[in-house]
């Protein structure tokens, strides 16, 4: 079976399901968001960090996953739709009473961004109400925007134009992640096969299906996904260097 992604691994079928299903690299870089919001706050609590990591882990790694391959099955795994069900919804129950706890404890304005995240997590991945939230927007804004403020939120109970335009920030670089990984998606997941040739500057004359000179250079898939799935994986790390440099910088 061809790869799915470029992080997908080569194992038993029920371990190689769950990892997929994770989205390890994604699933890092979208809590590292999650980071850089606590992190932003004057002071840390970082009880209640490791309470919001875990919830988000809970909704956006697993849940949203969960929910995302019972549509389709885009990463072609064989874990029975039942399996996936009661994980989404165990998961996103999970997430729902960590975020209760930390209304209670910590403010209520919290419990706000519950009832968005609950939402979002079917709204975007089984793009109900016709797709109208399966888009670029709501991608960087649910999956960027979203964990930096919730987590701010959390640790200092306000919401700041500091915090606004990290966020900002954090939006448009999921949505740049998106239009990266839909085009690697596409390539990978729906293309099987490529015939075609460039032709450089300097190359001679451009003459198609001839030995020689002016023949050009073969398109390959390798050639069209590569850029893209480098950029992503470069910007993995950029985003997680930067997490783990906020959080030292609390120490």
């Amino acid at each position: 079976m061809r790869n799915v992604a470029w992080y997908d691994v080569k194992a038993r079928r029920w371990l190689r399901d769950v990892v997929i299903l994770l989205h390890p690299p994604y699933t890092m870089w979208h809590l590292a968001y999650v980071v850089i919001g606590a992190a932003m706050a004057p002071r840390m609590n970082w009880e209640t960090l490791l309470w919001t990591l875990l919830a988000f882990f809970l909704g956006m790694g697993i849940c949203a996953h969960c929910a995302d391959e019972l549509r389709g099955r885009p990463l072609k795994t064989k874990i029975p739709g039942l399996i996936l069900a009661l994980a989404g919804g165990l998961s996103l129950g999970g997430a729902v009473t960590i975020g209760l706890a930390i209304g209670v404890r910590e403010t209520i304005w919290v419990l706000p961004c519950i009832l968005f995240g609950a939402f979002i997590v079917f709204a975007y991945n089984l793009e109900l109400f016709r797709g109208f939230f399966h888009t670029n927007f709501w991608f960087g804004f649910a999956w960027g925007a979203f964990p930096v403020l919730t987590a701010y939120l959390a640790q200092t109970h306000t919401v700041s134009p500091v915090i606004v335009f990290v966020a900002a920030a954090c939006l448009l670089y999921s949505m740049a992640q998106r239009v990266l990984s839909l085009q690697a998606r596409f390539w990978r997941r729906k293309v099987d096969g490529i015939d075609g040739r460039y032709y450089l500057a300097g190359d001679g004359p451009v003459v198609p299906h001839t030995q020689g000179y002016g023949t050009g250079h073969k398109i390959t898939r390798p050639a069209v996904i590569g850029p893209a799935e480098f950029g992503l994986k470069l910007m993995t790390w950029a985003v997680t260097l930067a997490a783990i440099g906020l959080v030292l910088a609390h120490l």
